[in-house]
């Protein structure tokens, strides 16, 4: 039988990689296998090569562009890219598993179309700009020119939120994960 994909997408600083790291060690019962994005940003600290991310320079991720090698990709700042390798997502869906997706919000909306049925989109919104602001600024990952730059692109992306198949507002964390596993097992009846 084929895997499933669930995509999770949301303003950055929202808490989306969080819930994914918090239910794949905690939910076995989810089945949950990530995949890895690829990006051209360069690595924060404490990231890894084919853990976090495929850090690729620019020139590599254009060429696999050209390629046809990424479901999804996105020029989410100029000259950083993010995608979604072909492979990634083909292999482990192939293999019954289920893919769980940390992309951007029209990445998201790529893959759901692509998958259709197969995948289930969730958007985590934010309590609200303010909380996404200090959130940011609390994760001292960004200097106050990038937090700025993020909360006016998370305005934008929130306006994507009423075209995935659900939404989770991130106003406590342990409640939000626990709704995310509630949908995904509400996905995959009968597993």
């Amino acid at each position: 039988m084929a895997g499933k994909i669930i995509i999770l997408s949301a303003p950055s600083g929202t808490g989306k990689s969080t819930i994914i790291k918090h239910l794949m060690a905690t939910r076995p019962d989810l089945d949950l296998h990530f995949s890895i994005s690829a990006t051209s940003r360069k690595p924060r600290v404490g990231e890894t090569h084919e853990k976090e991310y495929y850090f690729l320079t620019e020139e590599e991720f254009r060429r696999k562009i050209a390629a046809g090698e990424f479901v999804e990709w996105e020029e989410v700042y100029e000259g950083t890219l993010y995608g979604t390798l072909v492979s990634e997502v083909e292999k482990k869906v192939e293999e019954g598993h289920t893919v769980i997706m940390d992309i951007d919000v029209k990445g998201s909306l790529s893959v759901k179309k692509r998958f259709g049925d197969r995948a289930l989109a969730i958007f985590i919104m934010p309590p609200s700009i303010q909380e996404l602001e200090v959130r940011l600024t609390n994760r001292g990952t960004d200097s106050a020119a990038d937090v700025a730059r993020r909360l006016a692109k998370a305005g934008y992306e929130m306006t994507f939120a009423p075209q995935f198949d659900c939404i989770v507002i991130n106003d406590d964390f342990f409640k939000a994960a626990d709704e995310v596993a509630e949908k995904i097992k509400e996905f995959r009846p009968g597993e």
